[in-house]
């Protein structure tokens, strides 16, 4: 009896991530108008999962993001579209959520620690932040969009700029809460909060000129490396 409860317990706790995955993707394209597409997910086979590990479903070896990136549809398919969103999520219920970055929003990133100490940084110099997502192993802020040329001249002053710092602009992507990595659960660590300028429902985003210093100066404390991993 106690194993049939513990199952039912799980199935529903199951049914409740993915109504919450479906739910957060219509947020994010029909409220907000950013762009999203189902990541790939994770291989399910009972052999991997008896190892306790969740390898990509692309299948390529050593996946630098598993899980957490476009696959079919591709990045480009992107959309806005409540109904293609839903249909996706129907068809795909665990699937973690891909932002498309680069038209209405944007983001940078950085090692966990590294992010915690900037953030803590930029909040103590009055810096107002946007939404700010945690993964198990990096801090993703999200910010206004910003061209590559105006990112070049931010970083032209400063003498070097380290790697563990990442760029998510147009043509590059990003995974939201409530989706899964494959070290763990994505998180809100600073929760979207409208913009009173516009009335509208979407977040208010800051722009990335007023957060780059913080950044290299947080990045240049985490290790380098070309590795980029959710």
């Amino acid at each position: 009896m106690r194993e049939i409860l513990g199952r039912r317990r799980k199935l529903s706790l199951q049914r409740k991530e993915r109504t919450a995955l479906l739910n957060a993707a219509l947020t994010y394209a029909e409220q907000w108008q950013w762009r999203v597409v189902p990541g790939v997910g994770f291989d399910s086979r009972g052999s991997w999962r008896a190892a306790g590990a969740q390898p990509c479903a692309c299948a390529r070896p050593n996946c630098p993001v598993p899980g957490a990136h476009p696959l079919d549809p591709e990045l480009l398919a992107a959309t806005r579209d409540p109904r293609m969103v839903r249909s996706w999520w129907t068809r795909r219920p665990d699937a973690p959520v891909v932002l498309a970055t680069g038209d209405r929003v944007s983001a940078a990133s950085l090692p966990a620690v590294a992010g915690a100490r900037a953030l803590e940084a930029m909040e103590g110099l009055g810096v107002r932040l946007g939404p700010v997502v945690a993964t198990p192993t990096r801090y993703l802020l999200l910010v206004a969009p910003y061209s590559l040329a105006e990112l070049g001249e931010l970083l032209d002053s400063h003498e070097w700029v380290p790697t563990s710092l990442r760029y998510h602009g147009d043509g590059g992507y990003v995974v939201l809460p409530p989706s899964s990595s494959s070290a763990g659960q994505l998180r809100w660590v600073r929760p979207p909060l409208p913009d009173e300028r516009t009335g509208g429902s979407a977040p208010w985003l800051p722009p990335i000129g007023g957060l780059v210093d913080a950044l290299v100066r947080a990045g240049r404390t985490a290790p380098d490396g070309d590795r980029l991993t959710f």
